[in-house]
């Protein structure tokens, strides 16, 4: 079970790659939240309402109800320092494309290591984020991962393809934060 804001039981221990430690990953957490409901940095507490990932619903449930197939964790890193930008400690220009079987699928978790929310877009496919309990909650292209945070996401592999895979944040794609993701 994943824990909710204001809960005290403690969240899932995040499994960080070998590829995080080393000069282009300066911080990393081990303990993530997986709540939904933090509106970021600069909106919390203000005594106004704000609209965040546990507010949205998709209509009529999900759209793919099948299990998935197999879990993919991402680790968003980077080094504030040396203006690098990745995942798992991986720039673009070192890494190897994510390859998804054709109708797979498959869930994807990101853990955000950098103390930066990183909106994260697949390009061609959608997003369908769960709740912390693992139900289908909101089907998005562009899933907001708040700092020191967890949020898993079911994908359907339909689209035959190479696709991008990235932080929205234009300097953080430009600086490593990109994938390539293969369906074939």
């Amino acid at each position: 079970a994943h824990a909710g804001h204001g809960m005290t039981e403690m969240p899932a221990r995040a499994r960080h790659a070998r590829t995080e430690y080393g000069a282009n990953t300066d911080m990393r957490v081990d303990y993530p939240r997986t709540n939904l409901d933090d509106p970021g940095a600069g909106l919390r507490g203000r005594g106004w309402r704000v609209l965040t990932l546990a507010d949205l619903r998709t209509p009529g449930g999900d759209p793919d109800p099948r299990e998935p197939e197999r879990d993919i964790e991402l680790h968003l890193t980077g080094n504030m320092e040396r203006f690098i930008w990745s995942l798992d400690g991986i720039k673009l220009n070192d890494s190897r494309p994510l390859h998804f079987r054709p109708n797979e699928r498959l869930r994807v978790t990101f853990v955000n290591d950098t103390m930066m929310a990183h909106p994260m877009h697949l390009h061609g496919m959608w997003s369908d984020v769960e709740g912390p309990d693992g139900a289908f909650q909101v089907r998005k292209h562009t899933v907001v991962v708040q700092p020191a945070q967890r949020v898993s996401f079911r994908v359907t592999a339909d689209a035959m393809g190479r696709w991008a895979f990235h932080c929205h944040l234009l300097y953080h794609m430009a600086a490593g934060m990109f994938r390539e993701v293969v369906v074939a």
